[in-house]
């Protein structure tokens, strides 16, 4: 291996030695997880065990998320600074994942689809954590993947691979960074789902429920009870058209197609058409046929068909002025026949004050749907009050606006780790 090989993309300043390779034999022992153990043995007693997905997910071991097991003084217990390998993945890209465990703890042991590796070199624990998951370690661990339904890899070919190994002062420095890194991801990851938790709340609490026309949260101001309509008084039918992936491309065309899986996946309670990335219809003939039911603000996008209860999952079109847009294959379109305000539909209708009616609706095993008709006569409960549904729209929308905040922030930090973890290590 040359200089340059032996030299990473991008290191800390001051850093200029060459970086040595030492197999993982040569710088630690292995030990076995728990073994001998029945079911009856697991869910209860004074000792712990670490379990396989903890050490899949994690590249430094939450002690937390541990199991209750029996002591047993005859198994192997973990200490500080180990590292764990999984032994077997359904994918061989999943294969002999590591993690490393950094706390003082007594009758802790490891599961028995992983096995315990303790360096007897010195070597930063944080460093090992993140260099046993780069992308050039990884590679070799993959390489050893065996299988065929199930992938496995041996203890003792993973103990043959070859480690990237700088002074203890880079290793230190490499480590705290991503230790740094990870703390970040955290702290985003803990917003974001705190967010998401908020905005579930407010889901269940600003619109009316079980047959009840006051919500149990509201704005100051608004005393009013809301007003109960059927579906098919609220909303009049718009035709959609059924072309296949096949027909539409993301390039050039007259019309933007919004297909059933848009709704149930890509977007979420409206679709900001001025910016929403949809495929174009090809047929230059299409609009002709489609004049009255190119989409407008407030029109309803409902997906009639999903392989689970998310069946009726809807979208609101917002923002839609002066482009042309259709509702596609497998899509309920419906239009509002009085003005509400923006985006309060699409919210209440995504709710379960109003989606639960649609469960018992449903039809199918493997691939449910719902139909026009079944929809009809189901109840809409919503504010009279123009301001009140505005205030609704808006609050539930400015928190989506900070989940989104949160979730690219969460996207770009996790793309530096692996960009790092690409770059960092030889």
């Amino acid at each position: 291996m040359d200089n340059k090989e032996l030299t990473p993309k991008i290191r800390f300043s001051g850093f200029t030695d060459l970086w040595e390779q030492r197999k993982l034999d040569d710088l630690g022992t292995t030990y076995t997880g728990l073994s001998g153990k029945t079911k009856e043995d697991f869910g209860h007693g004074a000792a712990s065990f670490v379990t396989y997905m903890n050490v899949f997910l994690n590249p430094v071991t939450d002690a937390k998320r541990v199991e209750s097991v029996e002591i047993d003084k005859t198994q192997n217990t973990v200490r500080y600074g180990d590292v764990f390998f999984t032994t077997s993945s359904e994918t061989p890209e999943e294969v002999g994942m590591s993690s490393v465990w950094l706390e003082n703890t007594e009758d802790t042991y490891l599961n028995s689809f992983c096995f315990g590796y303790r360096p007897t070199a010195e070597i930063d624990p944080y460093y090992m954590a993140y260099m046993l998951r780069s992308e050039s370690v990884r590679k070799k661990i993959i390489y050893l993947a065996q299988g065929i339904s199930r992938y496995n890899i041996s203890k003792n070919g993973v103990m043959q691979i070859e480690i990237p190994i700088p002074n203890n002062d880079e290793q230190k420095s490499i480590g705290k960074y991503f230790k740094h890194l990870d703390n970040l991801i955290t702290l985003h990851q803990r917003k974001y789902e705190k967010l998401q938790n908020i905005k579930k709340s407010m889901l269940e609490k600003m619109f009316p429920r079980d047959g009840s026309n006051i919500p149990e949260v509201r704005f100051a101001g608004f005393t009013d009870p809301w007003e109960q309509r059927k579906f098919s008084e609220v909303f009049v039918g718009l035709q959609n058209n059924t072309l296949s992936r096949a027909d539409l491309n993301y390039n050039q065309g007259d019309i933007k197609n919004v297909h059933y899986g848009d709704v149930l996946i890509k977007f979420g309670e409206y679709i900001d058409a001025a910016s929403a990335e949809l495929p174009y219809i090809n047929d230059s003939s299409i609009e002709s046929k489609f004049t009255k039911s190119l989409l407008k603000n407030g029109d309803i996008i409902i997906a009639d068909t999903a392989e689970d209860e998310t069946v009726g999952k809807c979208c609101e079109i917002t923002n839609s002025d002066g482009m042309k847009l259709l509702s596609g294959l497998h899509t309920i379109a419906v239009r509002p026949q009085q003005k509400y305000a923006s985006k309060f539909l699409g919210y209440y209708l995504n709710s379960n004050a109003y989606h639960s009616q649609l469960l018992p609706l449903m039809q199918g095993i493997k691939v449910t749907s719902i139909s026009k008709g079944a929809l009809q006569d189901t109840v809409l409960t919503v504010p009279v009050n123009l301001d009140e549904q505005e205030k609704i729209g808006e609050c539930l929308s400015h928190i989506d606006d900070i989940i989104t905040l949160h979730q690219r922030k969460l996207e770009k930090l996790k793309n530096i780790k692996k960009s790092m973890l690409e770059s960092m290590f030889v």
